[in-house]
């Protein structure tokens, strides 16, 4: 499960002081479950952002067609480090 960290600024594991992060709020669907879009939005933000370190799962709902299930949605918190 990935680590639920906010802030914008966290010292460096490189031991190089401290370092600046930004946080963007993505959203992400699946038809099987949480899991998987969550798992998906992970995917998604690693291959357009760098230093992606944490994620924050913000809301969650499920989405309905005629009373059944459509698709599971997360908005989640991304934190990645700044060059």
């Amino acid at each position: 499960m990935p680590v639920r960290q906010r802030g914008a600024a966290k010292a460096s594991a490189r031991g190089k002081g401290a370092s600046v992060a930004r946080v963007s709020e993505i959203s992400a669907t699946s038809p099987n479950s949480f899991e998987d879009a969550i798992r998906a939005g992970i995917e998604r933000a690693n291959e357009t952002l760098r230093h992606v370190s944490s994620v924050w799962v913000k809301e969650q709902q499920v989405n309905l067609d005629d009373g059944k299930i459509l698709n599971y949605q997360v908005n989640m918190l991304v934190t990645f480090v700044l060059e």
